[in-house]
This record gives C-alpha cells, sequence and structure tokens, in this order.
C-alpha cells in the first residue's frame, strides 16, 4: 500500500489541463475512469472521443466506466516487439503518453506540488489548478510579446 496522493489527470494535446483528480494513495487508478471522464466531458461540452491512458488503467472497469461517458481508452504499452531477454535501458518515449508526463513535469516546477503536504484532496487539487492557470498565464504572456 502506498501512503499520500494520487493526482489523476486529463490533458489535451497540447499538455493544458481538463479534469482532475486528488485520490487517496491505497486506491486503484482503474477506480475514477468514470469520474474523470465525465468531468472530460464537461469541460469540452461532449466532444472528447478518445483517450490516451498508461497501464495503470487496464482492465475492463476502466474501459466500460470512459465508454459510459462515450470515451473510447486506449492503453498506451511499451513496444511488445523487443525480445524479451533485452532490458529496457533508461527513459523510452511512450506515444502519446509523454503528454501527460510533461504536464506533470510542468507541475513539477512548482514548489508547493513537489511534496505531498496538503492534508486534504481539495486542497492538493486545487493547488494543482493554480498552477496550471499560472502556466497558461504565462504563455500567454509570451505570446503577447
Amino acid at each position: 500500500m502506498r501512503n499520500g496522493s494520487k493526482v489523476h489527470i486529463a490533458v489535451d494535446t497540447l499538455g493544458h489541463l481538463l479534469a482532475l483528480r486528488v485520490t487517496s494513495g491505497k486506491e486503484p487508478e482503474r477506480n475514477h475512469v468514470a469520474d474523470l471522464s465525465a468531468d472530460v466531458q464537461q469541460a469540452t461540452g461532449q466532444t472528447v472521443t478518445l483517450a490516451y491512458a498508461d497501464q495503470g488503467y487496464t482492465g475492463d472497469q476502466p474501459v466500460a466506466g470512459a465508454a459510459a461517458h462515450g470515451i473510447t481508452l486506449q492503453v498506451v504499452r511499451p513496444d511488445r516487439t523487443r525480445k524479451a531477454t533485452r532490458k529496457k535501458k533508461g527513459f523510452v518515449l511512450l506515444p502519446r503518453r509523454w503528454v501527460v508526463e510533461r504536464s506533470f513535469a510542468w507541475m513539477g516546477r512548482f514548489r508547493r506540488l513537489a511534496r505531498d503536504y496538503e492534508r486534504l484532496t481539495e486542497t492538493l487539487a486545487g493547488w494543482h489548478w493554480v498552477a496550471f492557470v499560472a502556466l497558461l498565464l504565462h504563455r500567454g504572456a509570451q505570446l503577447g510579446t
């Protein structure tokens, strides 16, 4: 079991935050796909039809939870063509999954989000939203100059 919190995010292709859920570190990722899918569809006006996810979201429950909201869930897995005898060395870029990893890296630059200090999940979720608003404002200021 894990202590702390898990942050589940849904981002668009540019890495902008669409939906966010913060849960206990003990809960499996699969339990929150339906809620996150509902939040994504509400934020986008029911326009999302395909979502990419990592291997923590495999199984029938996440697929059914996303499908209930009109989203096809596609799990991105490492390349299966590699020989089983060769071990993976270093970081391997997986298609589409890097977008979410990049968004987590952006959040990691904010000191308040570097560690899990918050007692309430709502507070941690709020700090993530503040971080993304700051990122968007910074990008907007760069475009304006």
